[in-house]
């Protein structure tokens, strides 16, 4: 049964609090539903500038113009669009790094509504180091501070993952995932 409308589902968060891990689980439990999808991995790791602390302008929107192009390319190819990020979590780097920047906060702004899911992964446990992303547990925090401030000023309303509920973070993923994929019931009588 494949869903209808078209639907894209972003985990948010910063970096190392397990986005990819979560977008892959939920991606196996919905392709055994028989759901046709495809992931759009997170696109900062293929960036040829620097990224992290030391990101600039052009780097984030090397990201940000990456993410929504597979975005696109994704969501014409497949019903569902799982993203181990959104355009917000890259843009929230820019804010850090460089402060607010137009036309990129109005592509963001737009771009936020075309996500009929958002999954906030907080921050747990410690930051393994993984070569690419910032191994500073004090700019991880940043980061997810400016975001919940950026998720506040935006009025987005994702779910958030318990922090003290860890192993339970795919079952209460893929129940509101399919909360928002099911096809309406039509009544029996």
């Amino acid at each position: 049964m494949q869903p209808d409308p078209r639907c894209k589902i972003a985990f948010i968060g910063s970096h190392g609090v397990g986005k990819t891990t979560l977008a892959f689980g939920l991606a196996s439990r919905l392709k055994a539903r028989d759901i046709s999808l495809e992931v759009v991995h997170e696109v900062a790791r293929r960036c040829p500038l620097p990224i992290n602390e030391e990101t600039s302008v052009a780097a984030q929107s090397w990201i940000l113009h990456t993410q929504v192009a597979e975005e696109l390319v994704a969501a014409a190819r497949y019903p569902v669009v799982l993203c181990d990020r959104s355009v917000l979590d890259n843009y929230v780097y820019l804010l850090l790094a460089a402060g607010d920047r137009e036309p990129l906060a109005t592509l963001v702004g737009h771009w936020m509504a075309t996500y009929q899911l958002l999954v906030h992964v907080p921050i747990v446990g410690r930051l393994q180091h993984d070569g690419i992303r910032a191994d500073d547990p004090a700019f991880q925090e940043l980061v997810d501070e400016r975001l919940e401030r950026e998720l506040e000023r935006r009025d987005l309303a994702p779910l958030r993952l318990d922090p003290e509920a860890r192993e339970g973070w795919l079952d209460a993923v893929e129940a509101e995932a399919w909360r928002v994929l099911r096809p309406a019931q039509l009544p029996l009588l």
